[in-house]
Order: structure tokens, then C-alpha cells, then sequence
């Protein structure tokens, strides 16, 4: 009984039948009725066929199963009833309250039901179809909603993966420098403990300001070119309108931890890495080149960990957006453009 009295379900039968009224009340005055006596019928009238639909299509039509076949035919036979003959009393109880004078015949004579059937069973197909239209909208948003916790779900899965992997390369980093002796490695931690604490207290919302992500993404440069003598050539510019143009926490680093670890690292002679970054009137574009060893293949690109999750949460963060990479036989190239107006 409590799924029953739904105060909110129960409000839009109250506006459906308001309308109904309405009309009612127009019809009757069309007919020579005066306005108070007719806006009094109606309203008596459509309470009684307000609270019948209500009782049918929120509590008796969901329960109808197909393998009960008898009782349907029971409660279709019970709501012609409901529609007609107790309709029919109903207007008599308003006709001895002085609220209706519609469907009362003088007495003796067989009052004929049709009418009563004229009225309630076309207001039945508008609370029908209310009702469904409603339902249906309530579904739509539900699976809307659903889709959206998923699609949420989904990104933070990839964003854990993404900065374990990130810190996971940067400890290697360490590993080496530590292994070497090398005077350089306090320094390297004490960058690596400002891009953590950039994780923890920055990269946990949905967006940040470009130059919190470009200083990260500066603080990342420096731990690389620690590992390296002065054979390593960095390039990293920029062009941005607006430094305070939002964008997602560590969307870039996957390109530029690609650059050093699948690139750099792996390249004995003359290695390189060019990193450009532009924003302008909402649009993106981050360019990555960076050196590789000499590749015989046939142009295909095998993509990481980090460039598959990248495409992955730019399909659940943009409408707008193009991933691109390029092999050639020394160097490799990534492109992303991103129009950040079209954010999901």
C-alpha cells in the first residue's frame, strides 16, 4: 500500500485531471451551463476518475501477468464497472451534496449507462497515455543516469590505472639513479614528492587549470633529463590563450611518459624529445615527437597502456576530439586535438 500512496506519481494524475476539468468545464459551458455549476460537476466528476485511473495504471496494470489470464478478465470486467455503473452513483452522491446535475434522470426512468461511458472511458486513454509517456520518460532518465555512473565508474578505473603506471615509471627512474649512486637522486624524489602531491590534492577532480598541468608536466621534464646526459634534447613550448582554461588532470602525461619511455630511453643516438602544447579559443592541440630506433615495420603502430587509456577517457570526456600516431623509421609522433567545449 505504501508503493500505492506515491504523493509525486499521484501529483501528475492531479495535473491530468486539472486539465480535464478544464475541458469539461468548457464543453458544459458551451452547452448553456452556467460557469460555477459546471466547474463544480467537473470537478466532482473527474476527482472520482482521477483516483479510479490512478488505482489502475500505477497499482493494477504493473501487477497483470499473462499466465493469470482469468484474473485479468476479472479486473477488466470490475473496471467497466468502475467506469460506468459506480461512476454512475458517484454523480448521484454529488447530485444530493447540490455539486452535479449531469447523469441523473428523473425517477422511474432506466438511466442508460453510456453516458457515464462516454465521459470516463475517453478520460481512461488520457491518463493512459499520460501515464506511459511519463514512465517512459522515467526509464529513459534511469538508464541516462545508469549509463552516466558507468561511464564515471569506468573513468576512474582508467584514471587509477593511469597514475600507478605513472608513478611506477617514475620510481624506475629512481631505481636507476639510486643504483648508480648518483647525487642526483634526493633531488629526484623531492620532484617526484611534488608531482605526488600534485596527484593526491589536484588530480582527483575533474578539471584543473592548464598551468597546473603544465607545471606538472614541467616537474616530469626535469625528472627525465636527470637520467640523461646532455645528449638528450628537450623541447617543450607552449601557446596558451588562457592559463586558466580548464582541463582534465593528467589527460597529457600518457603522450609525454610515452615520449621518454618508449622513445628516449630507447634511443642510443642523438635522442630526442619535441613536446608543443597550444589552446585557443577552446580548441587543444598537443603535439609529441620524440626519437625512436631505426623501425623496419610497415607503419602500424602497437599502442601502450597509457595511449589506450587516453583514447579510452577522451571517448568518455568529449564528443570532439582526434588521436593521432605516426611511425616512421626514427621517429614516432602523437597528435591529440581536442575541442574542449564538447566535454560530455
Amino acid at each position: 500500500m505504501k508503493d500505492l500512496l506515491d504523493i509525486k506519481r499521484f501529483m501528475l494524475y492531479a495535473w491530468v485531471g486539472l486539465a480535464i476539468v478544464v475541458m469539461c468545464t468548457i464543453q458544459e459551458v458551451y452547452h448553456h451551463a452556467t460557469f460555477g455549476m459546471a466547474l463544480l460537476e467537473c470537478i466532482w466528476l473527474t476527482i472520482y476518475l482521477t483516483l479510479v485511473n490512478y488505482v489502475l495504471f500505477e497499482y493494477t496494470v504493473p501487477r497483470l501477468r499473462v499466465r493469470k489470464f482469468y484474473i485479468g478478465i476479472l479486473l477488466f470486467v470490475l473496471y467497466i464497472f468502475l467506469f460506468t455503473a459506480l461512476f454512475h452513483h458517484w454523480a448521484q452522491l454529488g447530485h444530493l451534496l447540490h455539486l452535479n446535475d449531469d447523469y441523473i434522470d428523473p425517477p422511474g426512468k432506466h438511466h442508460d449507462l453510456g453516458e457515464e461511458a462516454s465521459f470516463s472511458i475517453p478520460s481512461a486513454f488520457i491518463f493512459g497515455i499520460v501515464s506511459h509517456l511519463y514512465k517512459h520518460a522515467q526509464l529513459r532518465q534511469t538508464a541516462q543516469q545508469l549509463r552516466i555512473e558507468k561511464q564515471t565508474a569506468e573513468l576512474n578505473y582508467l584514471k587509477s590505472q593511469t597514475n600507478p603506471h605513472f608513478l611506477f615509471n617514475t620510481l624506475n627512474n629512481i631505481y636507476s639513479l639510486a643504483r648508480d649512486k648518483s647525487d642526483q637522486a634526493p633531488e629526484t624524489i623531492l620532484r617526484l614528492s611534488k608531482i605526488l602531491r600534485y596527484m593526491l590534492y589536484e588530480a582527483g577532480g575533474s578539471f584543473v587549470a592548464v598551468e597546473q598541468e603544465l607545471k606538472v608536466i614541467g616537474d616530469y621534464i626535469s625528472l627525465e633529463k636527470l637520467r640523461y646526459d646532455e645528449s638528450l634534447r628537450i623541447n617543450f613550448n607552449y601557446d596558451v590563450e588562457d592559463m586558466k582554461q580548464a582541463v582534465p588532470p593528467l589527460l597529457l602525461m600518457p603522450m609525454v611518459e610515452n615520449a621518454f619511455k618508449h622513445g628516449a630511453s630507447e634511443t642510443r643516438i642523438h635522442p630526442f624529445v619535441d613536446i608543443h602544447l597550444s589552446i585557443a579559443q577552446r580548441k587543444l592541440a598537443f603535439y609529441v615527437r620524440n626519437s625512436t630506433e631505426e623501425h623496419n615495420g610497415n607503419g602500424q603502430v602497437r599502442e601502450n597502456i597509457g595511449l589506450s587509456n587516453l583514447r579510452r577517457q577522451l571517448e568518455l570526456l568529449y564528443t570532439d576530439y582526434e588521436v593521432s600516431v605516426e611511425q616512421k623509421q626514427s621517429e614516432f609522433s602523437a597528435t591529440l586535438k581536442i575541442n574542449l567545449a564538447s566535454h560530455v
